[in-house]
């Protein structure tokens, strides 16, 4: 029987069937023994094979080669990577300017793992209603970066409904992953969208800043009309996985148009004479901020921070 995976419950998932059936299954123990390293060799967005063998009891058999998926560096150590969701058409990256504050490096460090993997990306700027003004003119310039690189980015409160209903625009007929920090809203955002998901809410930490979990494992939720939204658990740092060094100014939009100049076909952007990408960079065509978030990835792997491969 093949179904969908919605929901990761920690010791098995909810497969949705072609016939309308929603069955909890396990994963066999053969899923571990293929060279999988990852934290979760099911993720939420799969179709997959299923198998009853008695009440109540149904196993995975079968994943579908997967269209695309998120991927992220697990934060067990023991284990490779993290599959966020798979089979999208589009994901969604709740920042926040303040309350708490989003690292730009964790931005495009998202956005980079996006581009390797073509998933179409989208910035939601959310609690513009908290902001001063002096955030206000960040949040601006922020949008402003983005926007000139190619990301399409909204502004949202979740809390007024500002901004909300052209969100649900871009949703409408997609299966989106909503990713980003703790306490960035993610769940106040489906609320907003899809008031009958009665998502928990949180705080944010007052001797941190930082959000606290609320969102234990991953579930897909559909919307109203059509189309679908992932929820995750908010993550805090965003490790890059299976990147080759010679890549990774390709998911660089825009420092990959400006090396098409480079003298040496093999240019890292470091410090080779006629480095075009570090031309811009001087005239301020490429920012420093997106620059050091490059610089971050490569040291990532020249350091032999990360494994690659699956």
């Amino acid at each position: 029987m093949r179904g969908l995976v919605t929901k990761n419950t920690g010791s098995g998932y909810w497969v949705r069937l072609d016939n309308g059936k929603t069955l909890l299954c396990k994963v066999k123990g053969n899923f571990r023994l293929k060279g999988i390293r990852t934290t979760n060799p099911v993720a939420v967005g799969d179709y997959v094979e299923v198998e009853e063998v008695g009440v109540d009891v149904a196993y995975i058999k079968e994943i579908e080669e997967r269209k695309n998926y998120i991927i992220r560096k697990a934060s067990n150590l023991s284990k490779e990577s993290h599959i966020l969701a798979s089979n999208l058409s589009q994901t969604l990256l709740v920042v926040t300017i303040a309350h708490p504050q989003t690292n730009l490096v964790f931005i495009d460090r998202f956005l980079a793992t996006a581009e390797a993997y073509r998933v179409p990306a989208i910035l939601v700027f959310n609690k513009i209603d908290l902001y001063n003004e002096e955030e206000q003119e960040l949040l601006d310039a922020v949008i402003n970066l983005y926007e000139t690189i190619g990301y399409k980015c909204l502004k949202v409160s979740a809390t007024t409904g500002e901004g909300i209903e052209a969100l649900r625009g871009e949703l409408e007929g997609e299966t989106t992953l909503l990713s980003g920090n703790s306490g960035v809203g993610k769940s106040s955002i489906i609320n907003a969208i899809i008031p009958d998901a009665n998502l928990r809410t949180g705080n944010i930490s007052s001797s941190h800043g930082t959000g606290m979990h609320t969102t234990t494992f991953s579930e897909m939720f559909d919307l109203p009309t059509s189309g679908a939204v992932i929820d995750t658990p908010g993550i805090k740092g965003f490790g890059t996985i299976d990147f080759k060094e010679a890549e990774v100014s390709h998911y660089f939009p825009e420092i990959f148009k400006e090396s098409a100049d480079c003298r040496f076909g093999n240019c890292t952007h470091r410090n080779e004479p006629g480095c075009a990408v570090l031309k811009a960079l001087e005239e301020q065509r490429i920012s420093q901020s997106r620059y050091a978030s490059y610089l971050s990835i490569l040291e990532d792997i020249t350091d032999g921070k990360y494994r690659t491969g699956l």
